[in-house]
């Protein structure tokens, strides 16, 4: 991992250095297209980066200004499923830490596993569940970057959360909160599965985003997670899952989406120098 030659290589190109990371999920990557002024990096550009292989998902950095926030979006995310190792999945997020983030805004395409929930809904997440059996910590720690054991009590930061629910009630926004649990995939879940993962207390499922806020917490960067619910998981409804309704329902609602998050940022605060 070339972690500091990536950030030698961003920080040549870039003319700021962004407060806040944005990582787009399935479907949701045009918010990076209102950036102002932006910078792009392809991921192809960094020696050994990975490539995000999934559809929807363009594989490049866009740095700029958006709501007048310095921002760094990430347009394509690495998962697990894809064959690469737990740390190449994390890789984007320790670069972003390391050129200044000191926010997060996760976000991604899941599954309603809660029945009160339909897709389109948007739900803040409150907290997650790791059941994969993967940690990006593992192994040997980095004093410089945080501690050996790092505490994950508050996750997703409780300041962040109340942000994101008062930007919602701004533009009358309905927004459901929940607790989000990460499997492998790249299979969807059995209906059995998924009822374990309600009994768990689970109200969202999906296949990324808890490696990614791990490392930004073990980073000290505080992280606001928002799930795109664009289906409901297996036995819930009778018909059967596939990636294309994801798209097709991320697609739906991404003015809404692109809007809520352009009013959590203006909330932020972050001004202009």
């Amino acid at each position: 991992m070339n972690l500091d030659k990536w950030v030698e290589q961003i920080n040549s190109r870039i003319n700021e250095q962004p407060a806040i990371g944005l990582i787009l999920g399935s479907g949701l990557g045009e918010l990076a297209d209102y950036i102002e002024n932006p910078v792009i990096v392809k991921y192809e550009e960094l020696e050994g980066f990975r490539k995000s292989t999934v559809q929807g998902h363009k594989g490049q950095f866009v740095f700029g200004r958006l709501m007048n926030v310095p921002v760094v979006a990430m347009q394509g995310r690495f998962h697990f499923y894809e064959g690469y190792s737990i740390y190449d999945v994390v890789a984007p997020v320790r670069l972003m830490c390391l050129i200044g983030v000191e926010q997060l805004i996760v976000t991604n395409a899941a599954g309603g596993v809660n029945e009160s929930f339909v897709p389109g809904d948007l739900m803040i997440i409150s907290d997650h569940l790791n059941f994969t059996g993967q940690n990006p910590l593992i192994g040997s720690n980095n004093a410089n970057w945080g501690p050996r054991f790092p505490d994950m009590t508050n996750a997703y930061d409780k300041e962040l959360i109340t942000l994101a629910k008062e930007s919602a009630k701004k533009i009358g926004l309905r927004v459901k909160e929940g607790c989000y649990m990460w499997m492998t995939g790249p299979t969807y879940e059995t209906p059995a599965e998924i009822k374990m993962a309600r009994l768990l207390g689970a109200d969202a499922i999906g296949m990324s985003t808890v490696p990614e806020v791990i490392v930004a917490r073990h980073m000290g960067v505080k992280v606001l997670g928002i799930s795109c619910i664009t289906n409901m998981a297996a036995g819930i409804n009778e018909e059967p899952l596939s990636h294309k309704d994801v798209i097709i329902t991320a697609d739906r609602i991404k003015e809404v989406f692109v809007k809520y998050i352009k009013i959590i940022l203006e909330g932020s605060n972050y001004e202009s120098n």
